[in-house]
């Protein structure tokens, strides 16, 4: 395992995250399962194999984070590619029965300040944070990827056109943290270029997981396919781009 290309992805010790980590351990790298419990995390790694390694990673506690940068520097002194996957669509303990009632709490003339607040600091300010804390690590390992799980919900091109069915479902926390993980995916991606590392945002669809209460048209593992191509790709791939698998280049 110490040989291997590491890779760390975070929130994947269920749904889209852990198809991004059984397709990189597929690809022969070492995967990093991060996941808020140490358990679930250890449980996840467990059905990957050898190749995969359960990390206490919560992208909301800095503690956390910097222990788990600590531990891939000690471990395995490099770190290949970052999947930035964790996210929410909603504070703790809140579900909806569908995206129309989401969209309709979070409306920004009702949404709870504290809810909006919780949904960005796991979609954004999470992130970043494990950004910061692994970009030194990404900066000495040459040929290094980042790609940000992001949404279509997102874009503010398709929120803007009222032929686009995404429109109504566009919201303050969630799309709205979507739109700005896609700006500090831009932002990342301007700073790394001089230090050759490609940093990506992807769109895995409207995908049956948790986050969608199951809903979705798309298998986690179609939901995966972007990041996973994204995290393998060469030397001369994309930098600073907003794809999905079937659907290519996404507008911003």
């Amino acid at each position: 395992m110490r040989n291997a290309p590491v890779a760390l992805v975070t929130g994947a010790n269920r749904g889209i995250g852990f198809e991004i980590a059984k397709g990189l351990v597929a690809a022969g790298y070492a995967v990093l399962i991060g996941a808020r419990s140490a358990e679930r995390a250890t449980e996840a790694a467990a059905l990957l194999g050898e190749q995969a390694r359960g990390l206490h990673l919560d992208v909301t506690d800095p503690e956390s984070i910097a222990a788990s940068a600590n531990h891939i520097r000690a471990d395995f002194g490099r770190l290949d590619v970052l999947v930035q996957n964790a996210a929410i669509a909603a504070a703790a303990g809140r579900s909806f029965a569908n995206g129309e009632a989401l969209a309709a709490a979070h409306r920004p003339s009702v949404v709870s300040l504290a809810e909006m607040r919780e949904v960005w600091d796991t979609n954004v300010f999470g992130v970043l944070a494990v950004y910061q804390a692994m970009v030194p690590i990404l900066k000495d390992t040459p040929g290094s990827r980042i790609v940000n799980v992001s949404s279509g919900m997102g874009s503010l091109t398709l929120a803007s056109d009222k032929s686009q069915p995404v429109r109504q479902f566009f919201d303050a926390a969630y799309s709205g943290s979507k739109t700005a993980l896609n700006a500090l995916t831009v932002a990342m991606a301007i700073e790394l270029e001089p230090f050759g590392i490609k940093v990506n945002a992807v769109s895995p669809g409207h995908t049956r997981t948790r986050l969608t209460g199951f809903s979705g048209t798309d298998t986690p593992a179609q939901g995966a396919e972007e990041a996973i191509r994204l995290a393998l790709t060469e030397a001369d791939g994309p930098t600073g781009g907003f794809t999905h698998a079937l659907m290519g280049t996404l507008p911003w």
